[in-house]
């Protein structure tokens, strides 16, 4: 048992055979002239050696709690339902535009609690609470992109990350290409757990160049990777697909050839064009509902201490020991009477 522990203080274990030190008393015998003087007293003897037994126990048991034994942190892997999904964040700067609410107007101040960029923080956090299983993480992009969190269990790091992505102010430019291929390296050299999703959140695209596309397309069909597109609509009426009553300036829009592409590639993909609270909300649960599929977890157990029990022990032989004792001086006084 004591191998399969870790110990904080393992040179206090050179302290153990302090444990034999009740069976080393002088000897007490005495020379009598009569054997027949000393009758035999078994239970006296059993007693004796019990009270020995009982400190030696006490002193084994402190000396290993205080050496601080502790089973060290583990990983483990279960079956669970859920996905991997890296988070890909836009922080342009007309993330902090107001919804394309009809009936309102487009564009107000950054403080607006509507903005685009504090809808999606509020919506894209109840999301990750309601999937316990998920391994999440987190791109932040604008001119560059930056991987803020790699992909983990921990739910307390990516919510605190997708608050903390929602403040200041954006850039005015958008490098999507970058964002794209930031979001799938991070499942470069993972293992293959289960669905691999990124969700990307923008309410704008890019014209990708040849090299571009084709490392995106490669790089997204090798690592068998999702792709979700939350598009947070900036002007009134457009559409990602094209329809015969198109307004002119729509045609040749970045949002659409990115949109375009995306269905080009060999992966899967799905587009939600969002222009509410509601419809972001709908849009989220409906990729909550797909997105339940056979996962393996790995999970990490933390350190675990084991001295309390040590300490239990210990307690329990120095409490017999105490009582052994009261009742021993009891009986010499018992005796004197």
């Amino acid at each position: 048992m004591i191998v399969e522990f870790h110990w904080l203080y393992p040179n206090l274990l050179w302290l153990l055979p302090l444990a034999l030190l009740p069976w080393l008393t002088h000897n007490q015998d005495k020379v009598v002239a009569w054997i027949d003087f000393i009758p035999v007293d078994p239970l006296s003897k059993f007693i004796g050696i019990t009270l020995k037994i009982l400190s030696s126990i006490a002193i084994f048991s402190l000396i290993l709690a205080l050496s601080g034994p502790y089973l060290p942190e583990k990983k483990v892997e279960r079956v669970a339902e859920g996905a991997e999904i890296v988070l890909l964040f836009d922080r342009s700067r007309s993330m902090d535009d107001a919804f394309a609410i009809k009936g309102q107007l487009l564009m107000r101040t950054v403080a607006n609690p509507d903005s685009k960029r504090r809808v999606a923080k509020s919506y894209l956090a109840e999301f990750v609470k309601k999937r316990p299983d998920d391994r999440f993480g987190f791109v932040l992009f604008s001119a560059k992109a930056f991987d803020l969190l790699p992909l983990t269990y921990s739910k307390e790091a990516i919510l605190a990350t997708i608050n903390a992505s929602a403040l200041g102010k954006g850039l005015s430019e958008t490098n999507m290409a970058r964002a794209l291929l930031k979001a799938a390296d991070m499942f470069q050299g993972q293992t293959y757990r289960g669905s691999r999703i990124v969700m990307l959140v923008s309410d704008g695209g890019q014209e990708l160049n040849d090299e571009q596309r084709m490392k995106i397309k490669t790089l997204y069909q090798e690592l068998n990777i999702t792709i979700y597109w939350i598009y947070m609509r900036s002007m009134q009426g457009m559409t990602l697909d094209e329809s015969e009553d198109d307004n002119l300036l729509w045609l040749d829009t970045p949002e659409r050839k990115l949109h375009t592409f995306f269905k080009s590639i060999d992966t899967p993909y799905r587009a939600f064009e969002v222009e509410s609270v509601k419809t972001f909300s709908e849009a989220l649960d409906e990729i909550d509902r797909q997105q339940y599929q056979t996962l393996i977890v790995e999970e990490t157990l933390p350190r675990e201490p084991k001295e309390r029990p040590l300490y239990w022990i210990a307690l329990i032989a120095m409490l017999l020991l105490a009582l052994a004792q009261c009742y021993t001086v009891w009986g010499v006084r018992k005796a004197h009477e």
